[in-house]
Parts: C-alpha cells; structure tokens; sequence
C-alpha cells in the first residue's frame, strides 16, 4: 500500500509540469484559431485583388466568426461591402474597426465619407477631427463608444484571470495522452491553495514559447489623410450652411430658393433621405410633380419603413393620370403596413378606377366602342376631381364614336379635349378621321398637319395625310358618294336603293327634247359608274383611299377613260339588278 504522504509529495514534484501542459494546451487551441483566421484573411485579400467579390466576402465573413475581435477581418469585409456598393452593411463594419481600435485612421476616414454622404455632418465632423490629431492626445470622452469597448475588453481579460485562479473549475476531466500516467488524475483545491496555483502557472507561463502577436495596420494618420481629412470638414462645414439657408427658404415659402441649396446638397449628401423628402415637397409646391417622384423614390430606398415616400409618390402618379403607377406604389405601402389608413383607402379608389379603364380598353379592342363609351363615362363619375381623367376619358371617347363612324359626335368630343389640350396627337388624328367620313377635307389636313408638327414619325399620321389630300383632289373632279347622294359611310344596300332611285329619274327615255336628252345620258353614265364602283368592295377601297378605279389618269398603265363610254354601252344596264347587264330594256310611253 502506498503511502499518502509519498502520493502527495510525487504530486506535487509534477504539478507544475501539469500546469504547463494544461496551459499550453489553451494557447494551442487559441493558436489554431488564429492560424485559421490568418487563412481567411490571407485567401480573402487574394480574391479581393482578383475582383472576386462575392468569395472574398465569404472569406472576410468566416475571418470574423472565428475571431469577433480581430479588427482587421472587420476592415476588409467592410471594403469588399464598400466594392460591392452595399454602403449599408459597411458602416457598422467600421464602426467595430473603431471601436475595437480607436487610432486605426484610416477606418475613421472612411466611415467620415459615408457618414457626410448620409448627410450626417456631425458625426463626419468628429470623424475628420480625429484623423487630424494623434490617438495620445484624444481625451477618452471624445469617444465613449471606443472607450467602453475598451473597458469591456478590460473586463473580459480580468474575468480569464479569475477564472484560472479559481482551480477546479478551470480544468478538464481529462488530459491529453501526451501526459502518460497524469492523465487519470483530477486536481482539487485541496491539494494545492489557489494562490500557490496561480504562482506555478505564472512560472509555466514564463517558460512557455511566447505566441506570435497579431498583424497590425498603420495607424497612425498620413500627410495626405490628414490633408483629405482637412478637405472634408471645409466640405462639411459648407454643408451645414447651405442646409441651414435651404431650411430658412423652405419656411419663407421661397421653394425655388430652398431648391438652389438642395441641389449644391444634396451633390454631396447624395444618401440624405430626409432633404431628398424636403427637396420633393418643393417641387410639388412648385408644380413639378415628376421630379418630386424621383426624390421620393430615392428617399424610399434610402430609409427603411418608409410608407410616407410610397404614399406620396402613389398620389403624385394618380394624380398624373398613371393608374396603373399608383396602384403599384400604394401596393408598396400596404406591403409595410397593411393597416396604414390613407394608403388603404387610395388603395381602394385606385383600384375601382384602374378595373374601370381595363375594361374600357378591352371592349375597344373588341370593337365594342358603345360600350367603351359607357365605361370611360363612369371613369369620370368616379374621378370627377382630377382634370387628367376626365381628358382621357374624353380622348377616348372620341377614339371610340370616330372607330364607329359617328363622325358628328367624335367631332364634338375631340374638339373639347383641344381645347383643352391643343397639342394632343390622338385627338386630332381622331377628329381628322371623322372630317374625312364628312368629306371636310381641308379640315381633315390641318389637323393631320398640326399632328405631324408633334410627330413626324408617326405612320399613321403620314397615310392619313396622303389619303386626306388625295380626297381632297379626287373631290373637285368627281365624288361618286355625291353622285348617289350617300355618306361615305353608307352600307351597300343604301348605295344600291339610291342608285335605282336616281337610275329610274334621269334615264334618257324620259326625255324628247335632244339638249335634255343629252344631259341626261351624261347624268346617267355618271349614276352608273357611281353604283359600279361603290357596290364593289374592292373598287370601293380604292375610292376610299383616294385613287378612283375608272379614271385612267389615277390607274398607272391602265387603258381608255371609262368616263368617256357612250350611252349606247349602258344601254343594257338594269336599275333594279345588282350589277351587271341585263338581257331587254327598258321602254317608257
């Protein structure tokens, strides 16, 4: 049986080897943590340098989960974040640089820039002073942020000694098997009393191999930061007093004014989302709607939440007369918050009027425009406030009676849309449409003219004012509708029932005296040739566009003039049939 006495005595001739194993074998474990992170942040340069983004993003990011203290992972991340344009995400990077080390310039230099960006200038301010003096002569509360991280770091290393001190508790169930036979023991505190323990380890821990300190950066400020940093606050000074002139002008109502200092601004603090608001309500106030739209726009992408940007920008297009526009913003402003009250009930208005002109459209599409006619007249019983729906509607209530060949009503509405707006290139194609179908030729080419001076490059224009001149020539030679005495609109049966009527009235039987004869036999030849080309769907088109099938002048290479036919070729022409000559004639007592 062994003794005690002789178990404690050999014991204690090993325990300060122990206390060195068990020590080293914590700063190994810490060693291979650094290695590791080492790893990352050296792979992670090389991708950087390469302009591979997204993998030295993974490195940096994977360098900070293995050391959350490490400063240097921090900055790089936060320059990949800065290379990628995510701004965001960079600035709490480097604002943990900063607090992890107060002196790091460079870091502080950078987070200056996106924080004037941001239209922060205060905090850009003092960002700038720092780089331009030396860490030592920074009083601790120039930076509470810095200096309580470094308490924290303070703290944290003391509780390590304490818990060293402690014994017991410090130590593992069991060793590694490097320590041979030691490894079955467990230490307790009553081998040994806790100070004799801390002494033995701090005796191991002077013989152990000191571990390689981590990488710094240069802190210390350059001639050019300092110079850069020097630039910045006499920036950032000039912008504090444009904003302060910017803010007197807005509260003078002098809008053009306040937007002179916004823009000189707003060249800098190009992420400002709260001058980019102030910026819009000018340019509402100044009519300029879309321009506030694209301030509002920015301002929504810039603040997080921002359901007042969506709101303001969904109206704007409404009130623009872009439905569909403002349905989508509101939709924005419901997806943050679904109870918000003003935007669920522009929601609700929105959406019944936007249902209302698809509607109206489809029918038009369909050629059903008595119908479109209706839905465009509840548009603007719905919206009856805002002057763009009613033009609209009006506009396209004139497409539609023009398209149905009421040329006397599309007439009326466009020219009411005109008068409203002069320039509108649809209302005046529409309304030269329906001069055409009331054979007001020269009214039909000023407006087609007119539309051209807006829109040279409009096809439709162009053919439209072929068409129109040509009518208009055709018109002074001979109108087969005015021989017949139809519209231009007129069905078949109307052209053939005319022509029967005028057939059976001028025929030269019914004439002795030879001059009336004479003039009748012309009126005749006339009446028939009207009825052939008009009863015939193919000659007619070409009437209509302007070009008259039996004129040998308007028919390239074409033969003799049909107008020139004597009576005797019509001769057998009956009145009462559809086309064609018949087998006797007619003889009248």
């Amino acid at each position: 049986m062994v003794a005690p006495g002789s178990v404690t005595s050999r014991l204690g001739s090993v325990f300060p080897f122990l206390l060195v194993l068990v020590d080293l074998q914590y700063e190994g474990a810490e060693c291979g943590v650094n290695a590791d992170v080492e790893k990352h942040l050296e792979l992670g340069k090389k991708l950087l340098a390469a302009g591979q983004l997204a993998d030295a993003l993974s490195q940096f990011h994977a360098a900070v989960d293995g050391d959350p203290d490490n400063y240097i992972a921090y900055y790089r991340r936060a320059t990949v974040f800065l290379a990628m344009g995510k701004s965001k995400a960079a600035l709490p990077d480097l604002t943990k640089v900063i607090e992890l080390k107060m002196d790091f310039t460079a870091a502080r230099l950078q987070r200056g820039h996106l924080l004037l960006k941001q239209g922060k200038l205060d905090e850009a301010e003092d960002d700038f002073k720092k780089v331009r003096f030396t860490p030592d002569t920074w009083p601790e509360h120039q930076d509470p942020v810095s200096h309580t991280a470094q308490k924290k770091r303070e703290k944290k290393e003391e509780r390590k000694k304490e818990k060293i001190k402690a014994g017991p508790d410090f130590f593992p169930d069991s060793l590694p098997a490097s320590c041979g036979t030691l490894a079955p023991f467990r230490l307790c505190s009553c081998s040994h009393p806790q100070s004799s323990l801390w002494d033995l380890t701090s005796e191991a821990r002077a013989s152990a191999p000191s571990p390689r300190p981590p990488r710094q950066l240069k802190s210390n400020p350059s001639e050019n930061e300092e110079k850069e940093a020097q630039s910045q606050l006499t920036k950032s000074d000039e912008m504090q007093h444009l904003r302060s002139q910017a803010l007197d002008a807005f509260e003078s109502s002098d809008y053009i004014a306040a937007i002179t200092f916004l823009d000189k601004v707003l060249e800098v603090c190009v992420w400002d989302a709260e001058l980019r608001e102030l910026r819009a309500e000018c340019f509402i106030k100044e009519g300029e709607p879309r321009k506030a739209i694209n301030d509002l726009k920015a301002a929504s992408k810039l603040k997080n939440d921002n359901t007042e940007a969506f709101y303001k920008i969904s109206t704007l297009y409404y009130e623009l007369g872009d439905h569909e526009l403002s349905l989508s913003e509101v939709r924005e402003c419901l997806k943050l918050d679904q109870d918000h009250k003003r935007c669920f009930a522009h929601y609700k208005q929105v959406k019944k009027l936007n249902k209302l002109i698809k509607s109206a459209e489809e029918l038009i599409k369909e050629g059903r425009y008595t119908d479109a006619t209706s839905k465009y007249e509840s548009v603007m019983k719905t919206e009856p406030s805002v002057s763009e729906y009613t033009i609209r509607s009006k506009e396209r209530i004139c497409h539609c009676f023009s398209k149905d060949e009421k040329p006397v009503e599309a007439i009326r509405v466009c020219s009411e849309v005109l008068q409203m707006e002069p320039d509108n290139v649809n209302a005046l194609k529409d309304r030269a449409e329906a001069y055409l179908i009331e054979e007001m030729y020269d009214e039909a080419i000023q407006d087609y003219e007119t539309a051209q001076e807006h829109n040279e490059n409009d096809q439709q224009i162009r053919e439209g004012l072929e068409k129109a001149q040509r009518l208009l020539k055709q018109s002074q030679k001979r109108d087969y509708y005015k021989i017949l005495g139809v519209k231009r609109n007129a069905k078949k049966q109307e052209i053939i029932k005319a022509y029967r009527k005028l057939a059976l009235q001028w025929h030269p039987d019914n004439f002795q005296n030879e001059e009336e004869k004479k003039k009748a036999e012309k009126k005749f030849i006339d009446i028939a040739a009207a009825k052939e080309v008009l009863s015939d769907p193919e000659m007619r088109k070409k009437f209509d566009d302007g070009e008259d099938p039996l004129d040998a002048e308007s028919q390239q290479g074409g033969g003799g003039n049909p107008f020139h036919r004597s009576w005797n070729s019509w001769q057998g022409f009956n009145p009462f049939s559809s086309g064609g000559p018949f087998r006797f004639k007619f003889h009248f007592n």
